[in-house]
């Protein structure tokens, strides 16, 4: 498999994984103020996913932009 090819997986796992992560974070705040004090690890995870993603689609753009 290419580097592009395992970028692009990379990519659709962190984007499964970012969507999951958004959708716990959106479940505890609608069950405010149950479980409040779990709001900032599910917010940390949430964040650092998305921060993960954003750095491998930049890779991925400047891939796709060399070939």
């Amino acid at each position: 498999m290419s580097d592009f090819e395992e970028l692009q997986k990379k990519v659709r796992m962190l984007q499964s994984r970012a969507g999951n992560a958004k959708m716990e974070l959106h479940d505890l705040a609608e069950d405010l103020p149950v479980n409040w004090t779990e709001i900032m690890a599910v917010a940390e995870k949430t964040f650092g996913f998305f921060a993960e993603l954003e750095v491998a689609k930049r890779e991925l753009g400047s891939l796709e932009n060399s070939r």
